[in-house]
């Protein structure tokens, strides 16, 4: 077997070879004969099945994982030949040949190494900042929503028409072709007027409708409802309204404080503290995600120089590639599909995206664990459960998506970034 080797850089090796037919066929003598000892095939005592009926029966597989033991071969050969470390490998090869000819395979390909990033003079790239202040109108701002937040509806004390955003009390009772239908009925119904909890039409016709008046309201439920019996017919409301509500905030005291920040000796003062801090890590959060990160980044891209394996560049421009594909239309994709050239030139288009993109996470990687910043998994999956719950979703079905779409990994390295920019940044020292 004839093997050359080639190192591109300190991250890529490129390896060639003949694999010899011989090889092949020998590899398939010893594959055959092993299966016979193992295969029950009728007319056979099991276990004495011969090589030729062996390869009678399964000559392809017999072939393909013949010709696989043999390449593996030939990597092991050039990888020892090159001097690389096999626990330094990241990702699976790229094949530039597999040309396969009547007496022999010739064959190139690619080894990537995970690069070694050598992370000293980092503290150049980290931006400078003031840390955001909050002033008393936004205190005073925050405080008053917090008090409609907590406070309560109320039946308004001067009659009038109902407005657009509304809380209203009514009663209704929806009927279809004259014959009242099921779940179309309710009595003191607490309705927001404009936020779209009933089917369009609905709640602009309330609209104007004064105390104690009765009113018929006609709609069509839209085609797609959820009942096939009621989708895209129209239906008559008949709707008495029974007084009009707002929100009235509670009370700005003590009391209101020791309910929202759970003690009993908490003042207003407090509360306003409390509100401080929020509005200020607020500020720093938005500072952070628009404006300290993105040129931290940028800073360390810029900073560092060294080799990247190209089979993860290669992954980080597929993934690109598929993230527009899913944008596109299928005119569009149809164009892309017909035309090899114009996927190469969208490939060459996103490259020096995908390449900062990776050396940006070889550059954490390696910052991370020399500031000793790391991330288990129960944090993982305690950020995953928050963010489902404020968001309304089902934590535990939320988490087994992740990890069914094996997206943790992804999570992890997000939340490890995150704590090393944040301490890098000093914000807890802001």
């Amino acid at each position: 077997m004839k093997v050359t080797v080639n190192k591109m850089d300190d991250a890529n090796v490129a390896v060639g070879g003949e694999i010899d037919n011989g090889v092949i066929e020998r590899n398939i003598d010893r594959l055959a004969k092993e299966a016979g000892k193992q295969m029950k095939v009728d007319g056979f005592r099991k276990g004495k099945v011969p090589p030729h009926v062996v390869k009678k029966l399964h000559g392809d597989k017999l072939r393909q994982d013949a010709e696989s033991e043999a390449l593996k071969a030939l990597m092991d050969a050039g990888i020892a030949q090159a001097g690389v470390n096999t626990a330094d490998i990241i990702g699976e090869p790229i094949f530039k040949k597999y040309d396969k000819q009547d007496d022999k395979i010739e064959v190139e390909l690619e080894i990537s190494l995970r690069p070694n990033v050598n992370v000293e003079g980092y503290e150049k790239a980290i931006p400078s900042f003031q840390k955001p202040e909050a002033t008393d109108e936004e205190v005073e701002a925050k405080l008053e929503e917090v008090a409609q937040q907590q406070g309560s509806l109320q039946k308004i004390k001067r009659k009038r028409m109902v407005r657009d955003g509304d809380t209203v009390l009514i009663d209704f009772e929806g009927f279809v072709d004259g014959e009242a239908f099921e779940g179309g009925k309710a009595e003191k119904f607490s309705l927001k007027i404009g936020s779209g909890q009933f089917i369009p039409g609905f709640e602009d016709q309330i609209i104007g409708m004064k105390y104690d008046e009765e009113k018929e309201i006609t709609v069509t439920f839209p085609e797609n409802y959820g009942s096939k019996e009621l989708a895209g017919k129209e239906a008559m409301f008949k709707v008495k309204l029974h007084e009009i509500q707002e929100q009235v905030p509670a009370e700005l005291n003590d009391e209101l404080a020791q309910k929202l920040l759970n003690d009993e000796k908490a003042t207003l003062d407090d509360l306003k503290a409390r509100l401080k801090e929020q509005v200020v890590n607020e500020k720093l959060s938005k500072l952070y995600n628009e404006e300290l990160k993105p040129k931290l980044v940028e800073a360390l891209v810029e900073t560092f120089d060294f080799a990247l394996p190209n089979n993860i560049v290669e992954q980080e421009i597929d993934a690109k590639i598929n993230a527009k594909a899913r944008e596109m239309s299928e005119e569009e994709l149809a164009s892309y599909k017909e035309n090899p050239e114009k996927v190469e030139a969208l490939r060459e288009e996103v490259r020096e995206e995908a390449q900062n993109s990776v050396k940006a996470t070889f550059i954490v990687d390696a910052l991370a664990k020399a500031q000793e910043v790391s991330v288990d998994d129960q944090e993982v999956s305690q950020a995953i459960y928050y963010e489902s719950l404020m968001s309304g979703q089902d934590p535990q079905a939320v988490i087994k998506y992740y990890q069914e779409n094996n997206l943790l990994p992804a999570v992890k390295m997000g939340m490890i970034e995150d704590k090393l920019f944040g301490k890098l940044l000093g914000l807890d020292e802001k």
